[in-house]
C-alpha cells in the first residue's frame, strides 16, 4: 500500500512568523539553520519571502505520514527551495495536524541529506 500515507495538506496551513523569525532565520549555537537558509538569500530582513516560498514552492507537494504522536499527525515534505537569489535547497519540512483542533501547522525544516 505504497503511497497510502501520502495526502496533500491544506494550503491555509499555520507558519507561525515566530518559526521563521526566532528559529529558522536565527542564529542557534544547536542546529542552525540560518546559515543554511542564507546560501539562498533569506535572512531576517525578508523573513515574509521564506514564509511566502515555503508556502507556495513546499506546501503544494504531497506529504508523506512520519508518524503518529499524542498531539497530532507528523508528516514530512521534500522538495527544493529556491530563494531569492536564484539558488535551490534541497529541504525536508514537518507538518502537524493536530488531534484536537485537526489544524495543520509548520513544525519545521532542515537540509534534506538524501536530495
Amino acid at each position: 500500500m505504497k503511497g497510502h500515507n501520502k495526502l496533500k495538506l491544506h494550503n491555509n496551513s499555520i507558519i507561525a512568523r515566530e518559526k521563521i523569525t526566532d528559529y529558522l532565520l536565527k542564529w542557534q549555537p544547536d542546529n542552525d539553520k540560518s546559515r543554511f537558509l542564507g546560501r539562498a538569500g533569506y535572512s531576517l530582513n525578508n523573513w515574509q519571502r521564506l514564509l511566502e516560498d515555503i508556502r507556495r514552492q513546499i506546501l503544494p507537494i504531497e506529504a508523506e505520514l512520519v508518524r503518529k504522536t499524542a498531539y497530532g499527525d507528523l508528516f514530512e515534505i521534500r522538495g527544493k527551495l529556491v530563494g531569492p537569489n536564484g539558488i535551490s535547497l534541497s529541504i525536508v519540512t514537518i507538518w502537524m495536524i493536530e488531534n484536537i483542533f485537526q489544524r495543520t501547522k509548520f513544525i519545521t525544516l532542515f537540509p534534506d541529506k538524501e536530495g
